[in-house]
């Protein structure tokens, strides 16, 4: 007997039960960074500086590794359609391996630091303290890792509640650990930019706690046995999330690369410019964060409808994500356009100097972000479709070409050579972006099924 396919009023109420829980996740993971950036901002200058070169550093690593993470969703979820509770063990196994491996092999990098931040010609006493707080926070990559892949396991397996309540739950701990420590506060030791790594570090591993305690004892989940003999190496799974996670973790390193590189040309032009770029950034990153959220919810669809060999559901649930996210755009995109001098405004001190000209660029860099707002969601949806259904290799080399290839060289042949400045610098992000989701949407709908899709094979 044929399964009929679900109806477009339950593909939206399933995609919304799993994205909105992981879209307010990924905005408090975002929140973890703000609270540190604003913390240490009001500790002082030097500590800030040191914070945000060393965070970017600690991101750009960490996005490489969490492609394991993402890799495990897909694989959790269509073994979860096909109840296979093996298959659903053996990837998150192998997942928390090869994270908690590539958070040790790591290390010696942020131990190493403070030399590679001089080479980079970093104030000293910047990349010292940055060197600091690496030492520190790198200890817990791991940790950050296998939280990763313990959120998309359980996200997999509809658990998004908990991933939500956890993180927002990793922000309060956070909040309390950064006031007794960068401050010496309560009698603890006044610690500045170190008290924020130790505080990053016990946030990481207080997460990891509370996730693994979830998925070995809740009694639903229990049947898994997802740690018993956990030592034991599981080759054919261990490649399998390896050949799906290392091209996404390459595609998301093309993607922050896009705009680290961008910063860092922003920093040519001017402070003024760079900290409306900054501004700016941040506004747009958070608006991002739903559609991370709703683009983890497609990845699982997807992945349980490929699972079923069901086309038709396939289709419908990437449909009903993607009208999601539009609909998430333009919202973004009318309030980019509408008050954006409101937005800026908000991170800055209207008695300082400096303010207004910082105010009036940041809100021509919103009404660009507004531009790039419907092309930065497709780009984001077509890779959590296509995760979905396996493919990975092939959108990471179309992610670098649009990124590296066209987006860079565009926005700095617009800012410098053409004249353009920091708006050419974001017209090139824009560029970059559409030429990414449109070569990845296609590269989707090529691959995704006709009705009469063949089963997946177990893994």
């Amino acid at each position: 007997m044929t399964r009929a396919s679900p109806s477009l009023s339950a593909h939206l109420r399933a995609t919304l039960a799993l994205g909105l829980p992981l879209a307010g996740s990924s905005l408090a993971q975002m929140l973890l960074h703000v609270v540190n950036t604003v913390m240490v901002g009001w500790y002082g200058v030097i500590p800030l500086a040191a914070l945000v070169i060393a965070a970017s550093s600690f991101l750009i690593v960490f996005v490489l590794g969490s492609g394991f993470s993402r890799g495990v969703m897909p694989l959790a979820a269509g073994a979860r359609v096909r109840g296979d509770q093996a298959g659903m063990r053996r990837c998150a196994r192998m997942g928390l391996w090869l994270s908690i491996g590539y958070g040790l092999l790591i290390y010696p990098l942020f131990w190493f630091s403070g030399p590679i931040l001089l080479a980079l010609h970093q104030k000293p006493e910047v990349a010292a303290e940055a060197q600091t707080y690496l030492r520190i926070a790198g200890l817990g990559m791991a940790p950050a890792l296998a939280v990763a892949v313990l959120q998309g396991w359980l996200a997999a397996l509809e658990r998004t509640q908990v991933v939500l309540w956890v993180t927002v739950a990793a922000v309060g701990v956070n909040i309390a650990m950064n006031w007794f420590l960068i401050f010496g506060n309560g009698g603890a030791p006044e610690m500045g930019v170190a008290g924020a790594g130790v505080a990053t570090l016990v946030v990481q591993v207080f997460s990891l706690l509370l996730l693994a305690l979830y998925a070995a004892f809740l009694p639903a989940l229990r049947p898994l046995e997802l740690f018993r003999r956990f030592w034991r190496p599981d080759w054919p799974a261990l490649r399998e999330v390896w050949r799906l996670g290392l091209p996404i973790g390459l595609t998301g390193l093309a993607e922050s690369g896009l705009f680290e590189a961008s910063a860092i040309m922003m920093g040519w032009i001017g402070a003024g410019e760079l900290a409306a770029h900054g501004i700016a950034l941040e506004v747009t990153a958070l608006a991002f964060m739903i559609h991370v959220g709703l683009s983890n919810a497609a990845t699982i669809r997807v992945a349980e409808f490929a699972g079923l060999g069901d086309a038709r559901g396939l289709r419908d649930a990437s449909f009903v994500a993607l009208g999601l996210s539009f609909c998430v755009a333009v919202v973004v995109i009318v309030v980019f356009l509408t008050v954006p001098g409101a937005i800026v405004g908000l991170f800055l001190d209207p008695a300082k100097p400096a303010s207004a000209a910082i105010l009036a660029f940041g809100v021509t860099l919103l009404a660009l972000a507004a531009l790039f707002q419907l092309a930065d969601a497709m780009q984001v949806m077509a890779l959590g479709l296509l995760r979905g259904i396996r493919d990975t290799k092939v959108p990471m080399w179309l992610a670098a070409i649009s990124y590296w290839v066209i987006g860079i060289p565009s926005g700095y042949l617009l800012a410098f050579p053409m004249g353009y400045g920091g708006v050419g610098l974001w017209l090139g992000l824009v560029i970059g972006l559409v030429a990414a989701g449109v070569s990845l949407m296609a590269r989707f709908w090529m691959l995704a099924p006709k009705p009469g899709i063949a089963r997946e094979p177990a893994l």
